[in-house]
């Protein structure tokens, strides 16, 4: 019972040591300008606390100093934020984990798992679309993960009204991407999508890169079976999306900022999900 918590468990503040080692290395350390009275350790760790708890900025529970008043101003926080997104910083660190989660030999890349999910906009914004099946305002992301639940590769956004199945084919580059800068090697690995999935083109765009599609069959209201040789599916390896890629998307509802989208920039909510698949790949290395 105890490793089955300690599996679950997923991070959401760092120490000093951690910080050094995973996150630090990523960050651009400007030259010029006196250097900031907070430690950086400090600051991101206030990210972390606005990304858990999901207040505002204005409403982020900063520490106090000896005279009483608070140690930061929340707008410094906040801009250190969009410099860290402008930067890249958050998807370098992403790279890092995975490379790191490839090095301790953590990562089971023989069945990848992919799917997408929606999440609802209240305020407006930048690559926004209604979802009729979903029956929200929204934006959709797609994304990979392995075996153990390690999310190995950045994730697509599209509007909410956009197909999941024409998402796949710009999906899958950032899956190799990744594989080649860490040195994975996907061949012959099963890629287990769902039956949205289902196209000539998506299963051609798998297999160009040596990987196998294991993606159900989908009538599409057809009311006679289609003709020709039946496609690989292995209903076994598929019914493991539900212990992998869900369990990827119930992780990230830990984090309540991502439960709605606030941010009316698509980017800073972007950055800020990427940063809570970073805590998910690291929580072998730092627990909660």
């Amino acid at each position: 019972m105890a490793q089955s918590q300690q599996w679950q468990s997923i991070p959401t503040q760092l120490t000093v040591e951690q910080f050094e080692e995973f996150v630090l290395p990523h960050l651009h350390l400007g030259s010029r300008g006196p250097q900031p009275k907070l430690a950086l350790h400090r600051i991101f760790n206030y990210i972390l606390k606005l990304l858990y708890l999901g207040c505002q900025w204005k409403e982020l529970p900063i520490k106090q100093d000896k005279q009483g008043r608070p140690e930061i101003h929340y707008t410094r926080i906040y801009r250190a934020f969009r410099r860290y997104e402008a930067q890249g910083c958050f998807d370098a660190i992403f790279a890092g984990t995975v490379g790191l989660l490839h090095q301790r030999a953590l990562l089971d890349i023989s069945v990848i798992h992919g799917d997408g999910t929606t999440t609802a906009a209240k305020k407006g914004g930048d690559n926004l679309g209604y979802s009729g099946h979903k029956h929200l305002k929204g934006d959709k992301v797609v994304a990979f993960c392995d075996r153990n639940c390690n999310v190995i590769a950045p994730f697509v956004s599209a509007p909410g009204n956009r197909n999941e199945s024409p998402l796949l084919q710009t999906a899958l580059p950032q899956v190799t991407r990744i594989a080649q800068k860490v040195g994975l090697d996907l061949n012959q690995s099963i890629v287990s999508l769902d039956g949205v999935y289902d196209s000539r083109a998506n299963r051609k765009a798998i297999f160009n890169r040596s990987m196998v599609p294991n993606i159900p069959a989908n009538p599409r209201g057809r009311k006679t079976p289609k003709r020709g040789r039946k496609p690989i599916f292995d209903p076994t390896i598929f019914q493991e999306r539900f212990q992998t890629i869900e369990r990827v998307f119930a992780w990230e509802d830990k984090f309540r900022r991502l439960l709605l989208r606030f941010e009316r920039i698509s980017t800073l909510h972007y950055a800020l999900k990427t940063l809570a698949y970073n805590l998910t790949n690291l929580r072998h290395f730092c627990q909660g």
